[in-house]
C-alpha cells in the first residue's frame, strides 16, 4: 500500500506548492527563486518539475514539498502533512491511520495533560498564590491556560490512561518518564506551575514547568522543566505566545523577545500584545526567521546579567542575518521584564519605543571607555564591533553603521572598510548558535573534481549534449560516471540515495548555468586530473628515491612525471 506522502506528492507538483510562498520564475526547464530562507538578493534556489525537488545554492538547503512546507512555516512534519494533505484533497485517516495516530495522538494526549493542569489549578491556592505574587493577573491565567502538576508521582498518567491512552505513546508525548530499574512510568512534571506551550495554530504541543518556591532545594530535575523534543515540538521552532500575539507582530511590523514566559505574560499583561519568548531554549534561527516573515523588526529585552547580555548578542546576530532590524532594551534597575512591569506597571511600551539600535549596543558594549585605551584594546573593540556590521545584509544599512563607527572612534572609513574585508570569522555568538542547533541540512564538501563534474552534466543537460560529457566521463570521480548514467536514462527507480541526491543536484544546477562552457568545463576536468597523475608520478618517484632506487623505474617515473607537466603547462597557457 502506498503511504501518504507518496500519493500527496502524486498529486501536488512542487512548482505548484512553492508557489503559494514565494514568486517562482521559468529558468529552462527548471524554476529559479529568491531564497525566502537567507538574504538573497539574486535567485539561487532552484526548483525541478521533473525530480520533484527543489535546493538552494546559496545556503545549501532543499529537499522536497514537506521539507519546504516544514521549513517555511516554521511547523513540524504532520502539520506539514497535515496541509499539504489538505492541498492535495488525501483523507489521512483513510490513506494511513498508523500514521495518523502516530503523530495525531500526541496533539490528543497534551491537550488532555493541559486541561489536567488547569482542573488542578483551580482547587490549589498555593499555587494561584504563587502567580499573584508574581504579579500575574486572573484574566492572563486564564488567556494562556495556566496550571498546575500535583504532587504525586503518577496523578497525570492514572488522568491519561483512563482516557484510554497507552503509556508508550504519553512516553513520546514526553509527560511520563519510564524508570530503568523497576520499568514503571511517573510523571515528568510535578509540584509545578505550568505553561503550555502552543505551536503556530494553537494546539498544545509540550510544557514547561516551574517548581514551587518551596520545592525549590528537594527537586534534583531544577527549577524549569521542559517537554523534550516530540514528533510534534521543537524548541527551536515554537516561539512561546506566538499563537496569541502573530496578530500584533503582523499588524505593527515589530516583535519585542523575551527570555522566559513569565516576562511574556507580564510584557503582554502591561499592553505589549507583540510580545513572544523562547521555549526552554535560546533563541534560533528559525525564531529569527519565523518573525522575519511577519515583522521588519524585533526589540530584543533578556536577563540584565553578563548570561542575558550574551544572550542578546547571540539573538542580533541571528536577526541581523535574517534581515531584520533589531533593537535592545536594557534595565539598570530591575533584573527582567517581569520584574519591571509588577514594580511600574504601564511604563514597558514606551520604554521599548526608545529601545536602543543593535549596533549602538555593540558600539556601548565594545567600545565604551575604549577611545581612551591603547592600540591593541581600540582594535579589539572595533573588530568586535565591525564582525557585527559585516554580517548585515543590507548595503546601505552597512555603510550607515560604518559612517557611526567612524565618528565614534575617530578612524576614517575607508580603514574601517579595509579591516572589515580582512574579517573571516563569524561572529563568536552566531558561531556559538550555529554549533548549538540541530541544522536544517549539513553543507557538502565537494572536491574542486566533483564540483567540475556536477557542472559538466549540469551544463550538457541544460544544452541537451549529454555526449560531451560522457567523452569526458573517464576523467570523474566513479560516483559521477554513476550518476551521468542515471541522468541519460531520466530514471528514477533504482538509484541508491547517493546517486538520487546527486542527480537532483544536477538536475537543480542545470538552471543557473545558462552561460556555462562546455569546452571550457571539459579542459578545466582534464587539467585537474593531469595535476593528480602528477602529484602521483612525483610521489613515486619520492618512493623510489627513499628506498635508494635507481635505473629504468625510477627514469620511467621522471620520464612519466615530465611528459604530464609538459601537457599540464600546455593547456595552462
Amino acid at each position: 500500500m502506498r503511504s501518504v506522502t507518496e500519493e500527496i506528492k502524486e498529486k501536488l507538483n512542487v512548482v505548484d506548492v512553492l508557489k503559494q510562498y514565494i514568486e517562482v520564475m521559468p529558468a529552462g526547464k527548471n524554476f529559479k527563486a529568491k531564497c525566502p530562507f537567507h538574504g538573497d538578493n539574486s535567485p539561487s534556489l532552484m526548483v525541478s518539475p521533473e525530480r520533484q525537488s527543489w535546493h538552494c545554492f546559496g545556503c545549501n538547503v532543499g529537499g522536497d514539498i514537506f521539507t519546504f512546507v516544514t521549513k517555511y512555516e516554521n511547523i513540524e512534519f504532520f502539520e506539514a502533512l497535515r496541509i499539504l494533505a489538505e492541498k492535495a484533497g488525501v483523507e489521512l485517516k483513510r490513506i494511513s491511520p498508523a500514521e495518523h495516530r502516530q503523530f495525531g495522538v500526541l496533539y490528543d494526549i497534551n491537550e488532555e495533560a493541559k486541561n489536567f493542569f488547569k482542573e488542578q489549578l483551580a482547587f490549589r491556592a498555593g499555587t494561584k498564590e504563587y502567580l499573584k505574587e508574581r504579579g500575574l493577573r486572573e484574566e492572563t491565567i486564564e488567556e494562556f491556560e495556566l496550571g498546575a502538576a500535583p504532587q504525586g508521582w503518577d496523578e497525570l498518567l492514572v488522568r491519561l490512561v483512563n482516557k484510554g491512552f497507552e503509556p508508550a505513546d504519553i512516553t513520546r508525548a514526553g509527560l511520563v518518564l519510564k524508570s530503568e530499574q523497576r520499568g514503571n512510568y511517573f510523571d515528568r512534571f510535578r509540584n509545578r506551575v505550568m505553561f503550555p506551550i502552543m505551536n503556530h495554530a494553537g494546539k498544545t504541543v509540550g510544557f514547561t514547568g516551574r517548581v514551587m518556591p518551596e520545592f525549590e532545594e528537594k527537586e534534583a530535575m531544577g527549577k524549569y522543566v521542559n517537554s523534550p523534543e516530540t514528533p510534534i515540538f521543537s524548541k527551536s521552532r515554537i516561539l512561546y505566545g506566538f499563537n496569541k500575539t502573530k496578530g500584533q507582530i503582523r499588524e505593527m511590523k515589530k516583535a519585542f523577545v523575551v527570555e522566559g514566559q513569565m516576562d511574556m505574560l507580564m510584557a503582554w499583561q502591561d499592553g505589549m500584545k507583540n510580545a513572544v519568548a523562547s521555549s526552554g531554549t535560546a533563541f534560533t534561527a528559525e525564531h529569527a526567521q519565523a518573525i522575519a516573515r511577519l515583522a521588519d523588526e524585533i526589540i530584543l529585552n533578556f536577563d540584565n546579567d553578563e548570561a542575558g547580555k550574551l544572550a542578546d548578542e547571540r539573538a542580533i546576530d541571528l536577526a541581523l542575518k535574517a534581515d531584520l532590524g533589531v533593537k535592545v532594551l536594557s534595565f539598570d534597575s530591575f533584573k527582567d521584564v517581569a520584574e519591571l512591569v509588577k514594580a511600574s506597571p504601564g511604563k514597558l511600551c514606551g520604554l521599548a519605543e526608545a529601545a536602543m539600535p543593535a549596533m549602538e549596543f555593540y558600539f556601548e558594549r565594545y567600545l565604551k571607555d575604549k577611545s581612551g585605551g591603547s592600540a591593541l584594546e581600540v582594535k579589539k573593540g572595533t573588530r568586535k564591533a565591525l564582525s557585527r556590521i559585516k554580517i548585515i545584509p543590507s548595503a546601505v544599512e552597512r555603510d550607515f553603521w560604518l559612517k557611526n563607527l567612524s565618528r565614534k572612534t575617530g578612524i576614517n572609513e575607508e580603514a574601517l572598510k579595509e579591516e572589515m574585508a580582512g574579517i573571516e570569522e563569524k561572529p563568536e555568538a552566531e558561531a556559538v548558535a550555529e554549533r548549538k542547533e540541530i541544522q536544517v541540512s549539513v553543507p557538502d564538501i565537494f572536491t574542486r573534481v566533483e564540483l567540475l563534474s556536477q557542472r559538466l552534466i549540469s551544463a550538457a543537460l541544460f544544452q541537451g549534449d549529454l555526449e560531451a560529457a560522457a567523452a569526458s566521463v573517464e576523467l570523474m570521480p566513479e560516483s559521477f560516471r554513476k550518476v551521468l548514467e542515471a541522468v541519460k536514462i531520466s530514471k528514477k527507480e533504482g538509484e541508491d540515495q547517493e546517486t538520487k541526491r546527486l542527480v537532483d543536484l544536477i538536475h537543480l544546477r542545470s538552471g543557473l548555468l545558462e552561460s556555462e562552457n562546455l569546452d571550457e568545463l571539459k579542459k578545466q576536468l582534464k587539467m585537474e586530473f593531469l595535476k593528480r597523475k602528477k602529484n602521483d608520478f612525483l610521489e613515486r618517484i619520492r618512493k623510489i628515491e627513499g628506498e635508494n632506487g635507481e635505473g629504468e623505474n625510477l627514469n620511467e617515473a621522471i620520464g612519466e612525471f615530465q611528459k604530464v607537466s609538459m601537457e599540464l603547462n600546455e593547456m595552462m597557457k
